[in-house]
C-alpha cells in the first residue's frame, strides 16, 4: 500500500463515521482531515470532487477488504459457488459496521452523473471477485458470469441494507438463495451461466 492509498483510507475511515450525520460533503471531507490531522489542503487534493471521490475510493477499500479476506481462505478446498459467496459476503461484513453512511451514499450514487460510474464499480468487483475464485474464462462466458454475480450483489447490497436480522443473517440466506439461482439457470456449474434473462436480480425471497 502506498502513503497516498494509506492516507485516503484514513480519510475515508473517519469519512464513515461522520457520513450518517453529515451526509457524504465537503463538510465530512473537512471533519475526517480535523479528526485523523490530515492538512486539509491534502485532503482536497486528494478528493477534490468531495463525497464523489470518497465514495468512489468507499468502492475500491471494499474491495481491497474483500480480496484480503478471500485470501485468508482454503479456496483449493472450496467450491467456485462456495468463493463467490464468500467473497461477496466479506465485501458486505466490512460495510457492515458503516451501514448507515453507506444508506446515505445510495441517493448520490443513482444521480445521472454517477450512475455509470456505480455500475462500471460493480462490474469490477464482480471481475475481481471471479478472478481471485480462479475464474480464466474468456469470451462471452466470462462477461456473462460476471453480469450475473453483479446482478446478485446488486440485489444482496440492496436487501442487506433494510436487514434488521442479527448479524444480517437474513441476508446471508438471501445470497446464498441468489447464487443457487444463477447456478441453476446455467447448463452446469463453472460453464456459462446461460439464462441472464430469467434471473431478476432485484426480487425478493418468496
Amino acid at each position: 500500500m502506498t502513503d497516498t492509498t494509506a492516507t485516503k483510507d484514513k480519510l475515508l475511515e473517519a469519512a464513515l463515521y461522520n457520513a450518517p450525520f453529515d451526509g457524504w460533503s465537503r463538510k465530512t471531507l473537512a471533519l475526517a482531515a480535523d479528526e485523523t490531522g490530515v492538512d486539509p489542503a491534502e485532503a482536497r487534493t486528494l478528493f477534490p470532487a468531495a463525497g464523489d471521490d470518497l465514495l468512489r475510493h468507499l468502492d475500491e477499500w471494499a474491495d481491497r477488504q474483500m480480496l484480503k479476506g478471500l485470501a485468508g481462505l482454503d479456496l483449493d478446498a472450496m467450491r467456485v459457488r462456495e468463493r463467490i459467496e464468500a467473497g461477496l459476503w466479506l465485501r458486505l461484513h466490512a460495510l457492515a459496521p458503516h451501514r448507515e453512511a453507506v444508506r446515505r451514499a445510495v441517493p448520490t450514487r443513482i444521480w445521472p452523473g454517477n450512475a455509470l460510474y456505480a455500475s462500471q464499480a460493480t462490474w469490477r468487483t464482480a471481475d475481481r471477485l471471479w478472478d481471485a475464485a480462479g475464474d480464466d474464462a474468456t469470451g462471452p462466458s466470462r462477461y456473462s458470469k460476471r453480469a450475473l454475480v453483479a446482478g446478485v450483489y446488486v440485489a444482496t447490497f440492496l436487501y442487506w441494507l433494510e436487514d434488521r436480522s442479527e448479524d444480517q443473517e437474513d441476508t446471508r440466506g438471501f445470497l446464498q438463495r441468489r447464487i443457487a439461482e444463477v447456478m441453476r439457470v446455467g447448463s452446469a456449474p463453472g460453464r456459462l451461466l446461460g439464462g441472464f434473462g430469467r434471473f431478476n436480480p432485484l426480487r425478493r425471497p418468496g
